[in-house]
Parts: C-alpha cells; structure tokens; sequence
C-alpha cells in the first residue's frame, strides 16, 4: 500500500493519510537533499517545485485579496466545486480560496445526514496530518533561532531511538530517517478501531514506532512516517521547556492570529459548530455502511496529526506557511522551500507538486486539502466531512456506487483538483491505490 507523502496509508487501515502521493522517484530513491541541506543549483532551479524561492517569500498580497471574489471567478469557482463534489465520497465541504483577486470562501452540502442539517462556513474541523507543517514550522523557528540544527541527530533530544545518532532532526522532517510509522503496528490498529476513545501518549506511540524493524539506512529512501514527527514534537518539549501545544501557540497560532486553530486535548472533543464525519476505516471487509467517527479521540497522532482548524484559519495558515511571512525569516523559509528534491516531493515537513506547496490530511471521519499555488500567490483549502475515496481504487475501501472510471481519489483532494483547474493551474496527484 502507498504511503506517500500525499496518500499516506497503514497497512490495512487508512489511518492518517496526508498529502497526494510522493514523487515516483523519490518513493524508491535516496532524497538528494537529505543531508545536504544545499539549495538547488540555478541549472537545477527550473526543475525545482518552487522555482523562484525569493519571489515567493517577498511578495505581498494586495488589499483586493482580502474583499470578495469577481463574480466570474466565483461562478466558475462554485460550479467547479460543486462538480467536485458531486465525484467525491462525502455529504458535504467547506472551500476557501484567496488569490491577489479576492476571496471566496462558502459551504456546500451537507453537515449531517441523519439530521440534513447544512455545511456552514465557520464550522471547525480536524485537520489530520496538515498538523505536520506546523509541527515542521516550529521545529525550522527552532533552527533560526540557533536553538537546534538540523543536522543535530535525534539521540541529543529523545533516547533510545535505534541508530539515534545519526537520525538528524533533517531526516524527520522529510521522511527519509527510516523510523517506522507506529501506525503500521497491529496492535495499535486493533487498539484504535476496537476502542476509539482511547487516550494515548505520545511516549506509547513513540514506542511502538521504534520497536518495529527499521527498513533502511538513515537518509536512504524516503517513507512517510508518524514516528518521524511524534519525534520532533519531543523535540519541541525539549528545548522549549513548554508543552508542544504551548509551543505551537508562541510560535504559529499566536503570531498569526488563528483564533479557530487548537489542540483538542485528552477529551478529543471537537468545538462547536462541527460536522459530522463519516468514515468506512475499521469496519469488517466488506462492509460498506459508512460509521460516525466525530467523537473518536484523535490523541493517537498527537504532532502528526491532532490539530483542529477552520477554512478561515486555514487561509491565513496556508500563504504564511508558504511565503514564511509572520512565522520564518528569508534564510529559512528559503531552505524549506528549496528542500523538495525536484519537480514534485516531499521536503522540510511539506509537499509540493508542479508549484503547488502544501499537505492534505487524513483522520477517520475527515479529509482536508491545504496548498498554495507559488505561481499565482494563490491559498487553497477544502474540508471534506468524510475521510472515504472515490474512484476506481484498489486497495481502499469505497462506497458502492463509487464512479469506478475516476482516479482513486479522497474526497477533499477530488474538489481540490476540480477548483484547481478552474484557477487556472490544475493540482495532478499520483492516483491513490
């Protein structure tokens, strides 16, 4: 099963899943910016993600974007999503886009289905594993601040981890330490689908992860693992002598003004006004009556994952966590966006394809898309309230009359992809299996 950095999967349950799938040469090779750290060469620049780092940092976004979209966009925008929508495997979803043109942000579908109440705009959802980049933005403020290195090895911050030493804080960021992901262990499957509320600590996790077999040398290969960055989260503690979300507060949600943006905590609970979330994960094979995981307790994926957010947040989050502007300086932000390893891939916490910077995430009941088009200056967001794909897949569980002509695909990706094309600049994910 593809555990890319788009569709990131466990064997057997689809626990988790993040961005659209790595590059198909970075799935099997060595990330030629792993220990390097080097930005790319002005003769490789034109096959970079993000061609112009510089550009991308230093732009400013006029007042027009912060008003409402033309009307034409906006109609092509909302038949756009709509058609998405109509392809995809969940009752409703939240879409919001700024461009230099305007805003636009509206809800469409539905919210609950037992009880047919609408999809709203302010609605707070979990994000899954978009959390990762704010993870990475924190540990990447640690470096500028000379508080870490990235090179540092990972057995200066958290013990015993196998071959901790050289394990570098570079390695997690972008998948390539060879730490298993906890979320491959079957017995924690079996403990999140047969007890759902469970709270977990990110020591548990962190030991399942560790005590899996490692299936290849540090910096060898890339593989998308939750190990990875439960890790830095430890990190963060660490040096910051805070709790992660204290940590994640000074340093993203605070300076960016997210009042919508939050660690649920042991409770799990979601804010109100929620959609409810459906999901096909954990259920027996073959079945295919879709369950209410709202309330499932999301502490199993603690910094890889648990974060919830609104479309509004999102919006503000996304541009600055691509540019740098309000949480990294130049140098920085110019090493992680110069870290994807070529036209598509993963780098420093984020992906990137064809210019499109970003993550997705999976968690079970939810779906969220997060890019930002480098070109345009261009923030995307879609929060689907289910986490089931659609399409001719293979290997993940679908619904019945799932169009099996379309590419595998989850649901907030597949409206992502729809609005996409109408802005201009098409988002093409590898297929998910």
């Amino acid at each position: 099963m593809d555990r890319g950095w788009l569709y990131g999967a466990a064997a057997g349950a689809l626990v988790l899943a993040l961005s659209g799938c790595a590059a198909p040469q970075q799935a099997s090779t060595s990330n030629p910016s792993a220990s390097s750290g080097t930005a790319p060469s002005s003769a490789s620049a034109a096959a970079a993600c993000v061609a112009d780092p510089q550009a991308v940092i230093r732009r400013t976004l006029p007042a027009a974007a912060s008003g409402p979209m033309p009307a034409a966009t906006a109609a092509a925008l909302d038949k756009a999503a709509q058609d998405g929508l109509a392809q995809a495997s969940t009752a409703g979803a939240i879409v919001a886009i700024r461009s230099p043109q305007g805003t636009w942000i509206k809800a469409f579908g539905l919210a609950d289905q037992t009880t047919r109440a609408p999809m709203t705009v302010d609605m707070y959802q979990r994000i899954g594993s978009v959390t990762k980049t704010f993870t990475g933005t924190v540990v990447l403020r640690l470096v500028q601040d000379g508080r870490v290195s990235l090179n540092d090895p990972i057995s200066r911050y958290v013990p015993g981890v196998p071959r901790g030493d050289e394990v570098t804080l570079r390695l997690l960021l972008n998948m390539t330490s060879g730490v298993p992901s906890y979320s491959l262990d079957t017995t924690f499957q079996h403990d999140l689908f047969t007890t759902p509320n469970k709270v977990w600590t990110p020591d548990q996790l962190i030991a399942l992860g560790l005590a899996l077999p490692r299936q290849f040398e540090p910096g060898a290969k890339f593989d998308y693992s939750n190990t990875n960055t439960l890790l830095l989260g430890k990190v963060m503690e660490k040096v910051t002598g805070t709790t992660y979300t204290d940590a994640l507060q000074n340093y993203v949600i605070a300076p960016l003004k997210l009042s919508g943006t939050s660690m649920p905590g042991a409770s799990g609970a979601l804010p109100s006004p929620h959609a409810t979330g459906l999901t096909l994960q954990g259920l027996p094979d073959g079945q295919t009556t879709p369950q209410d995981a709202t309330a499932w307790n999301p502490t199993w994926a603690w910094s890889a994952g648990e974060l919830t957010s609104s479309a509004a947040d999102l919006l503000v989050y996304g541009r600055a966590m691509a540019t740098g502007q309000g949480l990294l300086d130049e140098k920085t932000q110019t090493e992680r966006l110069a870290s994807i390893p070529g036209p598509a891939g993963y780098g420093l916490a984020v992906g990137c394809i064809d210019g499109w910077l970003g993550h997705t995430g999976e968690i079970p009941g939810f779906n969220t898309s997060l890019f930002y088009d480098t070109r345009s200056d261009t923030t995307v967001t879609v929060l689907a309230n289910s986490d089931i794909p659609s399409g001719g897949c293979t290997e993940s569980a679908t619904l019945p009359d799932t169009p099996k002509q379309l590419s595998c695909m989850d649901p907030a990706s597949r409206i992502f992809v729809s609005v996409s094309a109408a802005l201009g600049h098409e988002f093409k994910p590898n297929p998910k299996a």
